[in-house]
C-alpha cells in the first residue's frame, strides 16, 4: 500500500473525551472516528489490525474442529422468552419493533439462535459433539460507555458455541477450547492470565475469563505469586473461608463452625471469657463505619456492617465485617440457592427504611422486631462467625449496640463467604502465597453452561439407550475489538503504538527520504515492489512529506520495521532498516533486504 493512497487522518492532539492510551492512540493513527455514544466507524487502518486478530481466531477455532457460521442480528422476543432471559437480561437488551408489531432485540450474545439450531437439526448423540462460531456485530447499550472500543455499545465479537451428549464431552471440548484461546493470545504477544470468574447473565456453572493485564484495566485481577491461583474480584476466595459454592452454611449446623478465618480468629480472642451485656451508646449523625469505630475507640474489625436489601420481596439484612466490602456476585449466588425461583437483588431505599422503621447506618441484627422484619432474613458472612464484644446499629436512629456477641445477643440464620478478598489474604489454591491485586482487561470468557439452555429451550437428543436427554452446552467468547485495544494498552510508548507483529497493519514501512531525486524514488519503487513479490506486508510512505513528519506518523502507527531509502543509500548502496519496538538497527544492501526482513519478522530483533 501506498501511503499516498492510504486513507489515514492522523492527529497531532487527542481529542478530549479520550480517556485511556488505547483510545487516544486509535484516535491519532487514524483507526476509529466516533460516531455516536458507545459507536465508532472503523476506518482502514482500525480495520485491516481487526482482520489480522479475525485471521489468527478463526485458524485456532478451526484448530479445534470449530466450524463457522454467521447468525442474524436481530434475533425474535420469542427465542428470548423462552430462555427467560427477555425480561431479565435488563435495559442493555436493545429491544425494537418492525412493521407488523413483532419484537426483537439486536443480539448481544447468541445462546437463543444457536439452541434453536440445535434442537431443530441435532437428532442424535451420534451427531455430537459439535462446535460453531461467528465472528461478528453485537450490540449492549451500555449506560457509561467509555474508552472507545474498549467499552463500547456496538463491538465485534466471536462467539462460539458447543453441544454434547454427557459433561465429559463439554470438559474435553472447553479444555480444547481454553487452549486454543491460550494459543490466541501467545501468538499475539499478549501477557495474558486465565482467571475463575462469574458467569453473570450467561448462566451455567463453571467460568473463566482471559485478562490481559494493563494498569487502566477496569477489572480487578486476585493473584497468587506462588502458584497459578486467579480469579476476578467477584469470585475470588481465600483459604481463610473454605466454603463450597454447593453447600449452603446455616448457624444451626455445628460442623461448620471450623470455618472462621485466622485473622477473625486473632481480632476475637478476649481477655475475659465473658463479655458484659449489650449496651445502647449515642453515637449522634455517625452512620459510618469510619465515625463510629473513631467515636468508640473500636478496630473497624469489631463493627458489623449491616445492609438492608430486598430478594424479589423478601428483605435481607447482610451482615459484614467493618473492614469489608460486600461481594454482590457472592451474595446473589448464595441467594439463588436458598430460594426456588432466582429474583433480582435491590438494595433499600429510604421508603423502604421507613414502611421498617429502619435508619441508614444505624442497623444491627439485634433488635429487629416482628414489625420491622417478621419475613426477613439475617445472612452473614463467615468472618463474623462467633465473633464477640462487637458493635452494631441498634435500629434507633443516633445508636448504637456494644458488647455484642455471636451466638448470643444475634444469631444469622446462615454464614456465606459473602467478603471481597484483600490483598494479603492467604491464596485458597496453595495455602502459602499471600494474594495481590493486579488491573486487567477482559478479552476473552469461557463458560461450561450445562443444560441452563437446552433445558429452558426444549432442545432434545436421543441417547444411546433411545432416550431423550437435553444438550450439555459450552460458550466461548472473544471480544476482536476489544483485544485490539488491549494489546495498545501493553503496547506503547511515548511516540505511539508499539505493535506486536502478528497485529500490525503493516510489518514494514518503506520510507522514501528525497522524493525529488530520481534515482532514490527508483530505488524505492524496486525495493516496494520485490517485497509485494516476497508477500511481505509493506506500506511505501512516498508522501511528499518532511522526514520529520512521516517518521511520526509511522511511529505513532506502530509499524515493526522501517526501512529508510535516504542519502546514505546513494553514498553507500545500502539501506538503513530500523526496529520500532527495541530500536536496534542495521544496514543492509538491497538483494539482501528481503531475507534480512523475513528474518526479523520471524526471529525479532
Amino acid at each position: 500500500m501506498r501511503f499516498s493512497k492510504l486513507f489515514c487522518p492522523t492527529l497531532k492532539e487527542s481529542p478530549n473525551d479520550a480517556e485511556i492510551t488505547s483510545h487516544k492512540l486509535m484516535i491519532r493513527s487514524g483507526m476509529i472516528r466516533k460516531l455516536s455514544s458507545g459507536i465508532y466507524n472503523l476506518l482502514p487502518l482500525g480495520l485491516k489490525v481487526m482482520r489480522k486478530f479475525e485471521a489468527i481466531v478463526r485458524e485456532e477455532m478451526n484448530e479445534v474442529d470449530g466450524q463457522e457460521c454467521l447468525l442474524p442480528s436481530l434475533i425474535p422476543s420469542d427465542l428470548w422468552k423462552e430462555s427467560g432471559r427477555w425480561d431479565k437480561y435488563g435495559k442493555e437488551l436493545l429491544r425494537l419493533t418492525d412493521r407488523h408489531s413483532n419484537d426483537f432485540c439486536f443480539g448481544p450474545t447468541h445462546e437463543e439462535v444457536i439452541t434453536d439450531i440445535a434442537k431443530k437439526n441435532i437428532r442424535s448423540y451420534k451427531e455430537l459433539p459439535i462446535s460453531l462460531y461467528q465472528i461478528q456485530t453485537k450490540f449492549r447499550d451500555e449506560i457509561r460507555p467509555r474508552f472507545g472500543l474498549m467499552r463500547g455499545r456496538e463491538f465485534i465479537m466471536k462467539d462460539a458455541y458447543s453441544f454434547h451428549a454427557n459433561d465429559e464431552s463439554l470438559s474435553e471440548t472447553y479444555m480444547q477450547i481454553r487452549t486454543a484461546y491460550q494459543s490466541i493470545f501467545k501468538r499475539c504477544g499478549l501477557d495474558y492470565k486465565i482467571v475463575q470468574a462469574d458467569s453473570g447473565s450467561i448462566g451455567g456453572a463453571n467460568s473463566e475469563e482471559f485478562m490481559l493485564t494493563a494498569a487502566t484495566g477496569e477489572d480487578m485481577i486476585v493473584d497468587c505469586p506462588n502458584c497459578e491461583y486467579a480469579a476476578n474480584l467477584e469470585a475470588a476466595t481465600c483459604s481463610q473461608v473454605n466454603i463450597s459454592k454447593s453447600t449452603n452454611y446455616s448457624s444451626e449446623n455445628s460442623n461448620n463452625t471450623q470455618s472462621t478465618t485466622q485473622d477473625t480468629a486473632k481480632t476475637q480472642s478476649q481477655t475475659s471469657d465473658v463479655t458484659p451485656s449489650p449496651e445502647s451508646v449515642l453515637t449522634p449523625d455517625m452512620g459510618t463505619i469510619e465515625a463510629v469505630a473513631s467515636h468508640l475507640k473500636l478496630p473497624k474489625n469489631k463493627c458489623i456492617k449491616a445492609l438492608l436489601l430486598f430478594y424479589g420481596t423478601v428483605p435481607i439484612m447482610v451482615l459484614v465485617s467493618g473492614d469489608d466490602q460486600l461481594n454482590e456476585c457472592k451474595l446473589k449466588i448464595e441467594l439463588d440457592a436458598l430460594f426456588p425461583e432466582p429474583q433480582d437483588i435491590r438494595f433499600a431505599e429510604e421508603s423502604d427504611l421507613q414502611t421498617l422503621n429502619l435508619f441508614h447506618g444505624f442497623m444491627g441484627p439485634s433488635t429487629l422486631t416482628d414489625d420491622q422484619f417478621q419475613k426477613g432474613l439475617i445472612i452473614s458472612d463467615f468472618r463474623l462467625k462467633g465473633i464477640k464484644g462487637a458493635c452494631a446499629g441498634a435500629n434507633k436512629k443516633d445508636y448504637h449496640l456494644i458488647n455484642l456477641d455471636e451466638g448470643r445477643d444475634f444469631t444469622p440464620k446462615y454464614f456465606f463467604d459473602l467478603r471481597n478478598v484483600q490483598e494479603g489474604d492467604t491464596c485458597p489454591k496453595c495455602e502459602k502465597g499471600t494474594l495481590s491485586f493486579v488491573r486487567g482487561i477482559e478479552v476473552g470468557h469461557i463458560f461450561k453452561l450445562g443444560n441452563t439452555y437446552s433445558k429452558a429451550m426444549k432442545a432434545e437428543f436421543l441417547d444411546q439407550n433411545g432416550k431423550t436427554q437435553p444438550f450439555e452446552m459450552g460458550c466461548y467468547g472473544i471480544g476482536i475489538g476489544r483485544t485490539v485495544a488491549a494489546a495498545i494498552e501493553q503496547n506503547h510508548d511515548e511516540k505511539g503504538i508499539v505493535w506486536p507483529e502478528e497485529l500490525a497493519p503493516f510489518s514494514v514501512a518503506i520510507v522514501l527520504i528525497g522524493h525529488k531525486d530520481p534515482d532514490l524514488t527508483s530505488a524505492a519503487e524496486s525495493m516496494y515492489r520485490s517485497l509485494k513479490e516476497e508477500k511481505i506486508d509493506v506500506l511505501f510512505d512516498d508522501r511528499k512529506e518532511s522526514p520529520g513528519r512521516k517518521f511520526k506518523d509511522l511511529e505513532l502507527i506502530g509499524i515493526p520495521f522501517q526501512v529508510v531509502v535516504g542519502r546514505s543509500f546513494k553514498e553507500t548502496g545500502k539501506v538503513e532498516w530500523k526496529c520500532r519496538r527495541t530500536g536496534s538497527n542495521g544496514c543492509v544492501g538491497i538483494d539482501e533486504l528481503s531475507q534480512t526482513l523475513n528474518s526479523l519478522l520471524t526471529n525479532g530483533s
